[in-house]
């Protein structure tokens, strides 16, 4: 029997995924150096070390079933634009998502245990193969999941670098296509101002209070002037309060309204967004390749 402690040893030196330090630990009765040198031999810890590597690019996909009831939208980042660009990488994103839709996982952790579509291997084990095949590091960043009682609908722009999801309740299909666009283009955080939380409204607050007194304005003005101002914050930052990409002379709610149509809910993923970018330029990772 190996223990859970022997297991999270190896995974510690190697940088190897738990399903294979467990795996290969086993093959060995527990022997460290063996089971080290064997996941040597397949690639795995070589895989490994490259986990230290900025991993900023990549695609994200999205996949909905036919009956529109359930839709996944994932990122999973790579080190360079060029593996993007792989057919093999891109047929690993998607089914990481399609398996993401099908499996229902709690978080990505869980999502690593899964047995990924079309194959008897766990997304980690597939992941890893993929690392030590293409060459680079690779980390499955996020995902969102929606099941809906109306449609889910999604769009892709940018061959992959911005993905959108939506939970609507909708008659016209056309209507969820055009929301879906409106969140890659207008970049709403939230539904309506409802969502926005309290701490960011009054933040906010704050700063449009010390621009108004800035500009000289009494306090008991700038209170009034910050009324004002915190109408264009939401019309920036809340779906429903945006003018409509199509035709800003309306505002998404009303758009809803006239279509009979509600947003339960809303996912926008733009790749790396929040990552530190790679620093080095194609030149001199193809010099550090030749050396």
């Amino acid at each position: 029997m190996i223990s859970a402690n022997l297991v999270k040893e190896l995974r510690e030196k190697t940088g190897a995924g738990m399903m294979d330090c467990k795996k290969v630990l086993t093959e060995t009765n527990g022997d460290m150096e063996k089971a080290s040198e064997l996941l040597r031999e397949r690639g795995i810890a070589k895989a490994a070390k490259k986990s230290e590597r900025i991993a900023a690019e990549g695609l994200v996909c999205a996949y909905v079933s036919d009956d529109k009831k359930v839709g996944a939208v994932v990122e999973v980042n790579a080190e360079t634009d060029f593996v993007a660009k792989n057919a093999d990488f891109q047929k690993f994103v998607e089914d990481v998502t399609m398996t993401v839709v099908k499996e229902n996982p709690k978080d990505v952790a869980d999502l690593l245990t899964k047995t990924i579509v079309n194959s008897d291997k766990t997304v980690e084990a597939t992941l890893t193969d993929k690392i030590a095949t293409i060459g680079e590091n690779m980390t499955i960043r996020r995902f969102t999941r929606f099941e809906s009682e109306g449609l889910v609908e999604s769009y892709i722009h940018g061959n992959g670098k911005i993905g959108v999801l939506v939970d609507i309740n909708v008659e016209n299909p056309e209507l969820a296509k055009d929301i879906c666009m409106q969140i890659a283009a207008a970049k709403p955080e939230y539904l309506d101002r409802t969502k926005v939380p309290a701490d960011v409204l009054n933040k906010e607050m704050e700063i449009l209070k010390a621009q108004a007194i800035n500009e000289g304005k009494p306090a008991a003005i700038a209170e009034k002037v910050v009324n004002g101002r915190i109408e264009k914050f939401y019309s920036e930052i809340c779906l429903v309060d945006q003018a409509f990409v199509k035709n800003p002379d309306i505002k998404i709610s009303q758009l809803l309204k006239e279509n009979n149509a509600t947003i339960n809910n809303f996912a926008r993923l733009e790749k790396g967004e929040g990552l530190e970018k790679r620093e080095e330029n194609f030149a001199e990772e193809v010099m550090k390749q030749i050396k």
